[in-house]
């Protein structure tokens, strides 16, 4: 598909993920573009969907609005996000299908696998057991919009892709730190405790678990290469294949920001699931896509930005 000849509607477009990608399908040429926002479409309503697509009139739509946050915020939110994921899905697959579009791309969530997945996840096994208990609402929501796709594709015809990238990091991230993931409240903590001269940072668990960690530009360019090359909702993998354990990733931020105090560890909070690694090997066949921004490199930049920008997110 020649995304520059379509009217491309991008749900979450005004966010972290879907600025990036925004740059990147300019860079494409793609320049009928329309970005729903919150304030004046609420996705969760029938009302709301419906008019997107009539003031949007989206030949395809990226959907990439979600209601999500780290552990503490999943924990104290499971209904809301599972209703907020769930309704958004439900709503915009069925007025695509009304609406007759060509395409409905949908990201989901490496939440959406069993809390025990053999390491790499392969995306045969995403239905071999439950998510992990603490962000379970959202990634079975997500994983629920894929089979409405599949659903969809079977008996409407309509085109569809489905993404599953890995934790997220990069510019223009959340770091509020109760309502953030884990690499934008760590850099912040690290900074902050830095200007103060604080003698110790405090973090969640006992470090042990592991995760994998992908940087923005890498998952918009996968999500647009899904969209131009995709028509089966199969779920593919979008990630590094670099796994890191959150013990490490911390004294590893500590020193790109240059924190020297002491770590502590708060074993009563939960770690999370035990370990993320992504096999994306699927990626590479169907999109042919692979990561290009090294880990370190990518968190070097994501610091430069927020200790840039950060005065004006208080």
């Amino acid at each position: 598909m020649d995304l520059s000849k379509k009217r491309v509607a991008v749900t979450g477009g005004a966010g972290f993920l879907g600025v990036a990608l925004l740059d990147l399908l300019a860079k494409r040429g793609v320049s009928d573009v329309f970005v729903p926002r919150r304030h004046a479409y609420d996705l969760t309503t029938e009302d709301g969907v419906q008019r997107f697509y009539a003031d949007g009139k989206p030949d395809v739509v990226i959907h990439l609005a979600a209601e999500v946050g780290g552990i503490g915020a999943n924990r104290d939110n499971p209904g809301r996000y599972f209703f907020a994921n769930m309704a958004m899905a439900l709503h915009l697959i069925e007025h695509a299908r009304i609406n007759q579009i060509d395409k409905f791309v949908q990201t989901g969530t490496i939440c959406a696998y069993p809390n025990l997945t053999p390491v790499p996840f392969k995306e045969e096994n995403l239905w071999n057991g439950y998510p992990e208990v603490t962000n379970a609402p959202y990634g079975i929501a997500k994983k629920a919009a894929m089979v409405m796709l599949e659903g969809y594709r079977a008996q409407y015809g309509l085109a569809g892709a489905f993404v599953l990238p890995v934790n997220l990091y990069g510019p223009r991230d959340n770091f509020d730190l109760h309502s953030s993931h884990v690499i934008p409240a760590l850099i912040r903590k690290c900074v902050e405790a830095q200007d103060r001269g604080d003698a110790f940072i405090e973090c969640w668990g006992t470090g042990s678990a592991s995760r994998e960690f992908l940087y923005v530009e890498d998952a918009a360019e996968g999500i647009i290469r899904a969209t131009e090359v995709l028509d089966e909702p199969v779920p593919v993998n979008l990630g590094t294949c670099m796994e890191i354990t959150i013990k490490d990733l911390v004294q590893l931020i500590a020193r790109l920001t240059g924190f020297d105090g002491e770590i502590r560890w708060d074993s009563s909070k939960p770690d999370g699931q035990p370990r993320r690694c992504l096999d994306t090997q699927r990626a590479k066949d169907m999109l042919g896509w692979e990561a290009q921004v090294g880990f370190e490199d990518g968190l070097k930049t994501t610091i430069d930005w927020f200790r840039t920008n950060r005065d004006s997110m208080d």
